[in-house]
């Protein structure tokens, strides 16, 4: 596919073995704030540890980040396990660049629910909208250093460390290395259908 996409509009809900992935609705407050609140899950994140009333600002944008019509906006989905309507994180997808058909992936997810597959089961629905319904060519993922447990998800999923940046953001205080990971669209068609599987190395701080 070589023309510049178009735009994003999915038919939701997008559903995976045992996630639904949906926009935000108003109801969903007290299950943001169940994360958004934790510091274990903001420690890696930009925004900072949030109270109900900074969730519920937050919650308002993401009720119009359901579709993408143009270069620079993200999509902003819900995450919610079935067995319990639950919403237990959110994933993301950057239209970052329509001409050079360039996207990027962001996720967060409430610790409880760590180790379960469960972020890599909603961020490989996330490759797919980017590369099977937007057209991209290239995803990428940017995380810190020392965000050892995203690292490796990326990997599982077969993107690729492009780069390891130095210093490169002023994060929470202080200077933060990242890493780039990325995948282009061959590759991921070579992916599909795999199981993420085997153990990965991942950069660590010297």
């Amino acid at each position: 596919m070589n023309s510049a996409p178009r735009g994003l509009w999915p038919d939701y809900p997008i559903r995976t073995q045992r996630l639904d992935l949906r926009p935000h609705r108003p109801a969903d407050l007290e299950d943001i704030l169940a994360f958004h609140s934790r510091p274990d899950v903001v420690r890696f994140i930009p925004w900072p540890v949030r109270d109900r009333k900074q969730t519920a600002t937050a919650l308002k944008t993401k009720l119009g980040q359901s579709a993408l019509t143009e270069p620079g906006q993200w999509l902003v989905l819900a995450v919610e396990l079935r067995e319990s309507t639950t919403v237990i994180g959110e994933v993301l997808l950057k239209w970052a660049s329509a001409i050079d058909r360039q996207g990027e992936l962001g996720f967060a997810l409430h610790s409880a629910y760590h180790g379960r597959g469960l972020g890599a089961e909603a961020a490989t629905a996330v490759l797919s909208l980017g590369f099977d319904q937007l057209g991209l060519h290239r995803i990428q993922a940017v995380c810190l250093i020392d965000n050892i447990k995203s690292a490796r998800l990326l990997e599982r999923l077969g993107m690729r460390l492009e780069g390891h940046l130095v210093h490169s953001v002023w994060f929470k205080g202080g200077w933060e290395d990242q890493l780039v990971y990325a995948m282009c669209e061959d590759e991921w068609r070579d992916m599909k259908g795999r199981q993420p599987t085997g153990e990965v190395k991942v950069p660590t701080r010297s």
